[in-house]
């Protein structure tokens, strides 16, 4: 995480910030991830890098979504049947918290290196990276409801 935190545009730098995502990812993203980093080793353009993270966007956005979608039916469960909201209530807040940081993290990482070339590689790239980090996070987290 801290490695996208000094990402600058050169190539060397955005290269560091393509390994700290592919470390950071699972299974499910990696291949997509290293894809993406291997056409930015290959020089295929900045257009074709900025297409792939674009469909890892995609698929981590699917997948966040499924998770959050589970907590949240899990906690309105467990509401309904002890009749305490207040756990619902602040994972929404939470997860509309990680939205609004996910979105500010990686807008000042853009701003940082526009209008150079490769500021919305960073941009995606810092994206998929905090979406697969969150996705962990839920994965961790046991909401089911105990049975009687």
């Amino acid at each position: 995480m801290k490695l996208l935190l000094i990402c600058s545009s050169t190539l060397a730098a955005l290269s560091l910030c393509f390994s700290s995502i592919s470390l950071a990812t699972n299974l499910s993203n990696e291949s997509s991830v290293e894809q993406c980093y291997q056409k930015m080793i290959n020089e295929e353009g900045n257009e074709i890098v900025s297409r792939c993270l674009d469909m890892a966007i995609n698929d981590v956005g699917r997948e966040l979504q499924t998770w959050v979608n589970l907590h949240q039916f899990n906690l309105q469960e467990k509401a309904q049947v002890n009749g305490r909201y207040s756990a619902l209530k602040m994972f929404k807040r939470s997860q509309s918290s990680f939205v609004t940081y996910r979105e500010n993290t990686c807008r000042w990482q853009y701003l940082n290196i526009s209008p150079d070339l490769g500021a919305d590689v960073a941009y995606k790239a810092c994206y998929v990276t905090l979406s697969q980090t969150r996705i962990n996070t839920l994965k961790n987290i046991d909401t089911d409801i105990e049975p009687p």
